[in-house]
């Protein structure tokens, strides 16, 4: 596998497309830091890191409206990838749906969100987009 974050990203989209609960996911530090902003936006219901061999796993379970069962999660656009990275500057900074979305950015700060990094006055590697 040569982009994790893709993988990880794209069984996410999988998941909720297909309308499963719980989705399981090989565990690594940025994946789990990706996991926890995602829970800490409101975009997925919780997580759990279980470890066991050979490897940790992450479960996530995935939020739906209650009345018309659509997800909370519309969209999970990579942005920047091994063969082209995308980085941003603070004055620069992507807005997402006009403000409505989150981008997730790898910063000397750790992984942030789009806002978090605005506030911190830094930029990064634009990691992906969710809305």
């Amino acid at each position: 596998m040569t982009d994790p974050i893709a993988d990880y990203l794209t069984r996410i989209r999988n998941a909720v497309t297909a309308g499963h609960k719980v989705v399981e996911i090989p565990a690594s530090k940025v994946k789990t830091e990706l996991t926890r902003i995602l829970h800490e936006k409101g975009y997925i219901l919780s997580y759990k890191i279980e470890e066991g061999q050979p490897s940790n796993t992450i479960k996530i379970a995935l939020k739906y409206h209650p009345d018309t069962k659509r997800p909370a999660i519309k969209k999970l656009i990579r942005v920047s990838s091994p063969g082209l990275r995308r980085y941003t500057n603070v004055d620069k900074m992507p807005r997402v749906l006009n403000g409505l979305g989150i981008a997730i950015i790898s910063t000397s700060k750790g992984i942030i969100t789009d806002k978090e990094a605005k506030t911190l006055n830094v930029g990064g590697e634009i990691m992906c987009y969710v809305y």
